[in-house]
C-alpha cells in the first residue's frame, strides 16, 4: 500500500494498525514515523538527547538545584533511609537543613525576599531530596520568616532576620487552632493589651482555641507567629473592643537552654499519614506577656497610649491585607506538589518501559508499556506533569512580580491563581501517586520505590495552606465578581481576560459546520482546543449565576451558595484548566528548539485533547461537539498516548532528575533489578 492509499484507509483499517504496533513490529503511519523522528531528536547535545529540553523545563535556576542534589551526594549520611522512625526522623530534618544552610550555602530567606523564583526553585529540589525537609524549610522560611519579614516593619527585619535565615531562631506559625483552620476570622486566641506594662497577654481562652498541627513546635521551635484577636480597653467600659485577627512574635522556649518558656504549654501531635520529619505540636498560652513591639504592625499598630492605628480603615480590609501577604505558602505547594508528579512519574514510566508481561505467540515479552492500557494511564499524567510546570513557573513568575510592584491587579491575580492551581495541582497529584503505584504492580508496594512515602508525605498538600474544596470556593467567587464586573463594563483583571470574549458570546448558537469538524489538523489546532475550554468556563459561570439569582430568592445567599456548591467547584476546575493550557500553549510556542518544540506540542495536544474527552458529556449536550468530533478526539487521545510512549524515557529524563536523588530501585535508568535484589541482601 503506498502513502495516498495508506491516506484514504478506512478508518477501523487505520485503527486496527495502530493497535496492532502496540504488540507487533509493524510499519507506522507515514504520519506517525514522522512524529517519531522528530521525537527520536529532541536535541542533539552530545550524548543526552533530552538534555536541551531539559535545560528549557530548568529554566534559569538549573545550577541551585544541581548545587542541592550534589550537596547531598556529597553527604550520603543526610539522605534519608528507607526505614526510620518518627523522633530520629524529625532531628535529621533538622540536621539537613542546618545542613544546606551553614554548609551548602543556601539562603532561602533571602532568595524569597529577593529573587521568589529561586527559592521556589529551591524548595522543589529540596522536597526532592525529602518531603518533610521540603515542607521544615517552608515553615522556618516562608511560613515563621515570611511572616515576620511581611506583616512586620524595620524594628521586626533589623531584629531577626539574621536569625531566621542562619536558623538560630528556628521558629513556627501558628495560626490553626483545633476548632478553627480554614475559617481564620473565627479563630480565638487573644492578645490583650495592657497599657500600664506596654505589653500584650497571649491567652488560649478555651480548649478550642489551643493551637494546632504546628509544625516545628515539638521539638525545635524557638518563636511563634501567633495570630490571635487583638483585644483593647474600651475608655467607656469595661468590655475589651475586639480589633480583628493580627500577628505576633512570640517566644516558646529560651534561646540558652531551650527549655520552654513560662506560661507556655507545649505537646506533641504524634505520629502521622506523613510528613513524620515535621515536628507538629499544639500550644497553649496562659498569660503570655510579650512586649508591644512584638506586634507584627504593618497593617496595624498599637500605640503606648493604648489607640489604634491603621491605614486601613475597616477590621475586614486588614484581615484580607494581613492573609494576602501569606500568598507565598500556596505558591509554594503548588510549585512543590509538581515536583512530586514529576517524581512519581518518572518511577512509573521508567519501571514501565523496563517491565516486560507476556506478547505475541511464540514472539518475546513486550513493555508494559506497549499496552494501551498502561499509556492511557501514564501518558496524560506525563502531560500534565508538564503542563502543571510551566503553569507553576508562570505562577511564580507573577508572584515575584506582585512582591516587586505591589500592583492591585496583579495581587488579585496572584491570589486567584494561587488558590486555583494549589488546589487543582495537588488534588491531581494525590490521584496520581495511587496510578503510579497500581501501574508498577506488586513492586511499587515495595517501601524502598517510594510511592508510599511520596504518597502520604504529599497528601496532606491538598489540606495545607487552604482545604482544596475551600480554595475552589474562592475562585468561583472571584470569577462571579469578574462576571458582575464585566456586565457593569469594568476591567477584567489578567486572569480572566479570556472571558470577555466568551462571555459576551456563550448564548449564540455553535457554527454547525465546526461541530462536526474532525479532521486531525484542527483537533490539534490551540485555537480550537483553547475555545473548546474557555467556552465551557464561560457557561458554566453564565449558568451558575442564573442559578444563584433564582435560589437567592428562596434560600439567601449562603443557602444558594449551598444548593449550587458542586456546580461552582466545577466552575472553578474548568477556569484553572483554561489557565493550565494557555501557559502551556505559550510554553511551547516559546520554546526556541523546533525538535523539542514538536515533542512539547504533542505533550500539549494531549493534555488538551484527553480533558476535553474526559468531560465529552457536557460538550456533547451543549452540540459544542458532534458525534464523529467525539469520536476523532477518542481515536487521537490513544494515537497522541502510542505516540508519546515512543519518547517517554527521554521525557522524564528531561526532569532532570539524578538516580542519586531519586532512589527508588526501579525507577532508575539503568540497572533497576540489580539495584533492587541488591536493597534486600543479594
Amino acid at each position: 500500500m503506498d502513502e495516498t492509499e495508506d491516506n484514504r484507509a478506512p478508518s477501523s483499517r487505520r485503527r486496527l494498525q495502530r493497535l496492532a504496533a502496540h504488540l507487533e513490529t509493524l510499519s507506522l503511519p507515514p504520519e506517525a514515523q514522522l512524529i517519531r523522528s522528530y521525537c527520536s531528536k529532541i536535541a542533539v547535545s552530545k550524548s543526552d538527547d533530552y538534555t536541551v529540553l531539559g535545560e528549557y523545563l530548568a529554566g534559569a535556576y538549573k545550577l541551585e538545584r544541581d548545587k542541592i542534589f550534589q550537596f547531598f551526594r556529597q553527604n550520603p549520611s543526610l539522605q534519608t533511609p528507607v526505614e526510620i522512625g518518627k523522633d530520629e526522623h524529625r532531628q535529621l530534618a533538622m540536621r539537613q537543613l542546618l545542613a544546606l544552610v551553614r554548609k551548602g550555602g543556601i539562603r532561602p530567606l533571602r532568595y524569597l525576599l529577593e529573587e521568589p523564583a529561586k527559592y521556589f526553585a529551591v524548595a522543589e529540589a529540596v522536597g526532592t531530596v525529602d518531603i518533610s525537609l521540603g515542607i521544615k524549610l517552608g515553615v522556618q522560611f516562608s511560613l515563621w520568616g515570611g511572616t515576620v519579614m511581611n506583616l512586620g516593619t524595620k524594628r521586626h527585619r533589623d531584629a531577626y532576620f539574621e536569625g531566621i535565615d542562619n536558623i538560630d531562631f528556628p521558629g513556627c506559625f501558628a495560626m490553626t487552632e483545633l476548632h478553627h483552620g480554614s475559617n481564620v476570622q473565627g479563630i480565638q486566641t487573644t492578645a490583650t493589651f495592657d497599657r500600664l506594662h506596654q505589653e500584650f497577654v497571649i491567652n488560649t481562652p478555651n480548649e478550642g482555641a489551643t493551637k494546632w498541627w504546628i509544625g516545628n513546635a515539638a521539638v525545635h521551635g524557638k518563636f511563634a507567629t501567633v495570630f490571635a484577636r487583638l483585644k483593647l480597653s474600651s475608655p467607656n467600659s469595661h468590655i475589651d473592643v475586639d480589633m480583628g485577627v493580627h500577628a505576633f512574635i512570640v517566644p516558646i522556649r529560651h534561646l540558652e537552654d531551650h527549655s520552654v518558656m513560662p506560661g507556655v504549654e507545649i505537646r506533641d501531635c504524634g505520629y502521622k499519614v506523613g510528613l513524620n520529619g515535621v515536628d507538629n505540636g499544639a500550644l497553649r498560652f496562659h498569660g503570655v506577656r510579650i512586649p508591644r513591639e512584638n506586634l507584627l504592625n504593618r497593617f496595624g499598630d498599637v500605640l503606648e497610649n493604648g489607640e489604634y492605628s491603621s491605614d486601613l480603615p475597616t477590621v475586614s480590609k486588614r484581615f484580607a491585607a494581613t492573609l494576602g501577604e501569606l500568598v507565598g505558602g500556596r505558591v509554594g505547594l503548588a510549585h512543590g506538589s509538581v515536583g512530586v508528579l514529576k517524581t512519581a512519574a518518572t518511577i512509573a514510566i521508567r519501571y514501565s518501559l523496563l517491565r516486560q508481561q507476556f506478547g505475541p505467540p511464540n514472539q518475546p515479552e513486550v513493555s508494559i508499556l506497549d499496552y494501551q492500557s498502561q499509556q492511557q494511564k501514564l501518558m496524560p499524567m506525563l502531560a500534565s506533569a508538564y503542563a502543571f510546570h510551566f503553569s507553576a513557573q508562570y505562577l511564580v513568575k507573577r508572584y515575584g512580580e506582585m512582591k516587586l510592584t505591589q500592583d492591585d491587579e496583579i495581587i488579585a491575580d496572584v491570589h486567584a491563581l494561587s488558590a486555583g492551581l494549589k488546589s487543582y495541582i495537588t488534588s491531581y497529584t494525590a490521584k496520581a501517586l495511587s496510578i503510579c503505584r497500581e501501574s508498577c504492580g506488586g513492586h511499587g508496594y515495595a517501601a524502598v520505590n517510594r510511592f508510599g512515602s511520596l504518597r502520604n508525605d504529599h497528601d496532606i498538600f491538598q489540606t495545607f495552606e487552604g482545604d482544596n474544596t475551600v480554595l475552589l470556593q474562592q475562585v468561583a467567587g472571584d470569577l462571579l465578581k469578574q462576571y458582575k464586573r464585566k456586565f457593569e463594563g469594568g476591567a477584567l483583571t489578567v486572569t480572566w481576560t479570556y472571558l470577555r470574549e466568551s462571555m459576551s458570546t456563550y448564548l449564540s448558537q455553535t457554527n454547525p459546520v465546526i461541530t462536526h469538524r474532525d479532521g486531525e489538523g484542527h483537533l490539534r489546532d490551540p485555537t480550537f482546543q483553547l475555545e473548546a475550554f474557555q467556552y465551557r468556563t464561560a457557561k458554566l459561570l453564565h449558568t451558575a449565576a442564573l442559578r444563584l439569582r433564582k435560589h437567592s430568592k428562596q434560600l439567601g445567599s449562603f443557602g444558594a451558595w449551598n444548593r449550587c456548591l458542586n456546580h461552582l467547584l466545577t466552575l472553578a476546575e474548568s477556569h484553572i484548566e483554561s489557565v493550565i493550557l494557555s501557559k502551556f500553549v505559550d510554553a511551547v510556542k516559546s520554546c526556541e528548539n523546533a525538535e523539542a518544540r514538536v515533542v512539547l506540542k504533542l505533550l500539549c495536544d494531549l493534555y488538551a485533547l484527553e480533558r476535553i474527552w474526559e468531560d465529552i458529556g457536557t460538550y456533547r449536550n451543549e452540540d459544542y461537539v458532534a458525534t464523529n468530533k467525539a469520536k476523532a478526539i477518542h481515536r487521537l487521545v490513544e494515537n497522541l498516548c502510542f505516540e508519546i510512549r515512543g519518547v517517554a524515557g527521554k521525557l522524564v529524563d528531561a526532569f532532570g532528575i539524578p538516580d542519586y536523588m531519586l532512589r527508588a530501585p526501579i525507577g532508575l535508568q539503568s540497572g533497576q533489578y540489580s539495584e533492587y535484589v541488591h536493597y534486600i541482601g543479594f
